[in-house]
């Protein structure tokens, strides 16, 4: 369930970490800091109406594009291109913070599609 943080903004709290959107007020873009607790990973899912950026604030990731592995640390950035399955785990010891650029024309999370969760929510 999503609450606000001390200046309004949504923020959460998810199995795998939390998230707090830093910007969603322009039509064609959304913005959310994202930590991944140790350990633990996003769904497996793809989106039908945004593409995505991820840049690696801090921590060590293993991103997967359409089955394909990417290990990305600190400084380092992936995009995801609208439909292609994507998650994000964190495989250090440490949170993985990661800044979200969201790109489309919707940005609701019913255009999620959990193709895998660990959680039981796909």
């Amino acid at each position: 369930m999503s609450t606000s943080d001390p200046y309004g903004r949504e923020s959460d709290t998810r199995p795998w970490g939390t998230y707090l959107v830093l910007d969603d007020h322009a039509e064609n873009h959304k913005v959310k800091r994202i930590v991944v607790e140790p350990g633990k990973r996003l769904s497996y899912q793809r989106h039908a109406k945004r593409s995505e950026h991820w840049f690696v604030v801090s921590g060590e990731a293993l991103v997967v594009l359409d089955g394909v592995d990417h290990v990305l640390r600190h400084g380092e950035s992936i995009d995801i291109p609208l439909e292609t399955a994507h998650r994000i785990e964190n495989i250090g010891d440490q949170p993985v913070v990661f800044i979200e650029v969201q790109y489309g024309t919707y940005f609701g999370e019913d255009d999620i599609v959990r193709l895998e969760d660990d959680f039981g929510r796909s």
